[in-house]
């Protein structure tokens, strides 16, 4: 798959003729992603010597760096920096893991004040007054500090943490380029904490380790000797917004734990020359005379994050806007978070159980069980369906986008919910997304464009759950209610529709309460193939006509209204705005959005009205899991739409479709084939 090149910016090598890129490190030839990034910034990875017009490639001031400086000194060749950008990885990359984005620095490097470099002429003479990139900034701090996210996310955000109070002193790996470049050794980070216990006498003093101390890669300054009194350490994989947050001040040499302080709200007592110091919002030892001017944080965050570095997209394989790679970090760091304990599955039908492998088993495989195993480390999940009332199994259902093709006929999905709570189809109890929509009645600007933004992609491409596609009908005139039939055993009905099941006693109320409506049915499309239940014998009686195979996004262009007892059409049509009339009670009902025959649960009723972005927000960003059938990586629903519209998708496998045929003949006996 070709990149597509990102808009010309820092480091990039412009123009449409990509220049060559000399390096002498090892790692640009081994590492694929860091290849893709600089050729996608117009880049040509290069060995030999540099000729006129030639730059040479180093990582940072690394050890290996020398012969790259020795070398574009000898031939008068520019040197180009190369750094990580600050939201790198799950874990640090001497576990072996590729960087998300890249700081490419023409300058200097922006660590190393000495001299300057791309970010910090970026800092002191963009006018960072945009009221839209300022909105992204605050946006993406946001999105950060909710997400507890990192340079490096292999953490779990609820890991116990010391009681507030203490004082937070950051330690850094020993020989760290960035503590090199400002003359820092252990003497100095000693020195550091002496001071923060004399600023703050009686506290509690936190020393935290470094990840890569943590994992064994590196040592820190600091050691056990260290801790003593009110003095602790910290080594634990732990959230640094959680620790900032606990924290009444924040010491550091140049830590990016400093720049995230200031995003938290500290000012943070710098000891080293960060790319962050100088600019006002930090209290600094040393001096900076290039930089006179005062920034806010917003500023500060959307130079050395939006504008600067190149970011990467894993799953489309091209550079990308800064909140496109925050979308793929987001769900990397989401299904390590929930999976890397492992999982215990139950109540799986076996043609399940490699797309919930795919899902679910990256990081520790999947151990699939007959019946409920004894408790272990692992989690345990069970198909929503097939959990009784009292498991406390988390439930796992089909997503809202689903597929293109039935989950009847075996076609593999798309997204997954997973549900600690309870499951949205069922309003006896709480479920994790009634809490999620409830908590989105109030949206961030962010939040609520990228709702908007995903509602216009899924309205313009024709989205639905299954996307079956399908030509559109002559209809007959006049005001059109759109009935969409369901499945008659499933869950959903059982668990959400107390008054009516049958399709037929819904097809009867629309038309006594329409008398003067032209009635569209459309039957199931699982009823449709002869996979389940539902099917009416005589519409007719009812409806004006049957639409069995017309596409569903269409059909939403052409009614004026939707009837429903808890079909996901009904959300569909929301999106599109068309009024929704509900006589069960689906997951999109009771909060002001549609108008409900059947009184909703009292807890829907009370606090803020979430609007339709909220809704969105909550069922199609926050809830479901995504996994790209490209990459097979997990992604954030804006891929899955790209994927629906434009491919490739998923197919089933040949055995899967000869045994989804076989489900259509044995239909009548579904006992012999549902296990």
């Amino acid at each position: 798959m070709p990149l597509n090149n990102h808009n010309e910016g820092q480091g990039s090598a412009g123009g449409e003729i990509p220049r060559r890129l000399f390096v002498y490190s090892a790692g640009f030839l081994t590492q694929r992603r860091l290849r893709r990034m600089l050729a996608a910034a117009g880049w040509q990875i290069s060995l030999g010597l540099p000729g006129p017009g030639d730059h040479v490639g180093v990582w940072g001031q690394s050890p290996y760096a020398a012969r790259g400086e020795a070398i574009a000194a000898r031939h008068g060749a520019p040197l180009l920096r190369i750094e990580d950008a600050f939201l790198r990885s799950l874990q640090p990359g001497r576990a072996g893991e590729p960087p998300l984005g890249l700081m490419l620095d023409a300058r200097g490097v922006h660590f190393d004040a000495r001299q300057p470099s791309d970010l910090e002429h970026l800092l002191a003479t963009h006018p960072l007054d945009d009221h839209a990139l300022l909105d992204r900034a605050r946006g993406g701090i946001a999105r950060l500090r909710d997400g507890h996210l990192t340079k490096y996310t292999g953490f779990d955000p609820a890991a116990p943490l010391p009681p507030p109070g203490y004082v937070l002193v950051v330690d850094q790996t020993r020989g760290d380029a960035s503590v090199r470049a400002c003359g820092a050794d252990r003497n100095r980070f000693l020195e550091m904490l002496m001071i923060a216990r004399e600023e703050n006498p009686g506290a509690r003093v936190l020393l935290k380790t470094h990840p890569e101390t943590t994992q064994g890669h590196r040592p820190g300054h600091f050691t056990a000797e260290d801790a003593t009194g009110p003095v602790s350490l910290c080594a634990d994989s732990v959230s640094p917004w959680a620790l900032l947050e606990g924290a009444v001040a924040v010491y550091t040499v140049s830590s990016q734990l400093g720049f995230e302080a200031i995003l938290a709200g500290h000012r943070p007592r710098v000891f080293g020359t960060p790319f962050y110091a100088g600019w006002g919002l930090s209290t600094d030892e040393a001096q900076f005379p290039r930089r006179r001017r005062h920034l806010t944080r917003a500023q500060l965050f959307a130079a050395a994050m939006i504008l600067h570095p190149l970011w990467y997209d894993p799953c489309r394989d091209r550079l990308c806007e800064f909140e496109d790679a925050l979308s793929a970090f987001e769900a990397q760091t989401r299904a390590w978070r929930e999976d890397h304990r492992g999982w215990v599955a139950h109540g799986m039908r076996a043609w399940k159980r490699g797309p919930l492998q795919g899902f679910f088993g990256t990081q520790r495989p999947v151990i699939f069980a007959s019946a409920r195993t004894p408790p272990s480390d692992r989690r345990h999940m069970v198909w929503a369906s097939k959990a009784a009332e009292d498991d406390t199994a988390v439930r796992v259902e089909d997503g809202f986008l689903r597929s293109r093709g039935l989950g009847a006929d075996l076609v593999p999905p798309l997204s997954l919910v997973l549900d600690d709570l309870g499951i949205h189809y069922d309003p006896s109890r709480p479920s994790r997304l009634e809490h999620l929509i409830a908590r989105r009645a109030e949206l961030r600007p962010d939040q609520s464009q990228r709702a908007a933004r995903l509602i216009r992609t899924m309205t313009a491409g024709g989205l639905s759950k299954y996307n079956l596609g399908g030509a559109l009908p002559d209809l007959p005139p006049g005001h059109r209610i759109l009935v969409p039939g369901q499945v008659e055993n499933d869950a959903s009905l059982q668990k959400g529709s107390p008054q009516i099941r049958r399709n037929a006693d819904l097809l009867a109320r629309v038309r006594a309460e329409n008398p003067g409506a032209v009635i569209l049915w459309r039957p199931h499309p699982d009823v449709v193939a002869g996979l389940r239940a539902g099917m009416v014998e005589q519409p007719e009686l009812w409806a004006d006509a049957t639409v069995a195979q017309a596409d569903m996004a269409a059909l939403l262009g052409a009614v004026q209204e939707v009837w429903t007892l808890t079909s996901l059409t009904g959300f569909e049509a929301l999106l599109r705005g068309v009024p929704v009339t509900t006589l069960g009670l689906p997951f999109y009902a009771g909060w002001g959005l549609t108008r409900d025959l059947s009184p909703p649960p009292a807890r829907r009723l009370t606090g803020p009205r979430p609007t339709l972005e909220s809704l969105v927000h909550a069922a199609l960003i926050d809830y479901p899991r995504y996994r790209d059938p490209v990459s097979g990586q997990p992604c954030a629903v804006e891929v899955i739409c790209d994927r629906l519209r434009h491919g490739p998708l998923p197919r089933p496998s040949p055995a899967n479709r000869a045994l989804a045929k076989a489900q259509g003949w044995l239909a009548g006996h579904a006992h012999l084939w549902r296990r």
